[in-house]
């Protein structure tokens, strides 16, 4: 596995940006890394509010945990953004669902086909996931959240005001805009659009539980193809860490031809 640290220029954003890359490299017989050299499947990564695009490298094993896998890992810098095309700010939805992709494929062995695009993230990253889940459902094939800040609706009023609405603009524009998640569920399953599965996982004792087990209703009403978990945890790495390692081996349908050794 080939970890690569990435600086390119965003047209979407209109400035340099980072991202870190776990890449499969291609071994010809004799080792224990994947043998195929692509197109690989592709895992967006995405980092919560108070962290970057290091953190999943730093704070998980990540790279243990695909190390013999036909999988590409893609984690992006969105900094402060929610994942949102921000009302005083940049384009970064713009930038995480359709010019990340684009871009990744072109510098990339990576696959171009839906159904080998995969998006996850905590907190801040798990909102940006489910977001481009139900709202580029042509770009995912499954989408997971965890401890996700789902609910901005809920979230706008904890939030430090000016930060809110630089993003987000005033609280009349968020109710059924782009970046209300409960609204675009329902546009999605009202649409004829293909449907991403989804992923959830909250602790109990997280100050983000209840806003989770609402969109799980939510999602729950309109049949939403969802699994949802739960289990005794806060809002931290140990948790996450864990999650990641779950969603890799038992959830996302990762294809295991070409593996040498156990997994």
């Amino acid at each position: 596995m080939a970890w690569l640290h990435v600086h390119y220029h965003s047209e979407a954003l209109g400035m340099p940006v980072p991202m870190e890359v776990l890449l499969p490299q291609h071994q010809h017989g004799g080792g224990r890394g994947v043998e195929n050299p692509g197109p690989f499947q592709t895992l967006y990564l995405l980092h919560g509010m108070s962290d970057d695009h290091t953190a999943w490298m730093r704070r998980t094993s990540i790279e243990r945990y695909v190390e013999r896998l036909p999988l590409a890992v893609i984690m992006p810098a969105a900094h402060l953004s929610w994942y949102t095309d921000m009302k005083y700010g940049r384009d970064y939805f713009t930038f995480i669902s359709e010019e990340l992709p684009a871009i990744c494929e072109r510098m990339f062995p990576l696959s171009n086909l839906r159904e080998d695009r995969f998006i996850a993230g905590l907190s801040m990253g798990g909102y940006g996931a489910i977001k481009a889940g139900l709202v580029a459902p042509e770009k995912y094939c499954a989408a997971a959240s965890f401890s996700g800040g789902l609910d901005v609706m809920t979230l706008y009023n904890r939030l430090e005001r000016k930060f809110v609405t630089d993003i987000f603009g005033e609280e009349s524009d968020l109710k059924g805009s782009i970046n209300d998640l409960f609204a675009n569920a329902e546009l999605l399953m009202h649409s004829t659009k293909l449907k991403p599965d989804l992923y959830m996982w909250c602790g109990t004792e997280d100050f983000l539980y209840e806003d989770n087990l609402r969109f799980r209703e939510h999602a729950k009403q309109l049949d939403l193809p969802l699994t949802f978990e739960e289990g005794p945890g806060d809002h931290s790495w140990g948790y996450w860490d864990e999650c990641i390692k779950h969603i890799i081996m038992n959830w996302l349908p990762i294809r295991k031809a070409g593996i040498k050794g156990e997994v």
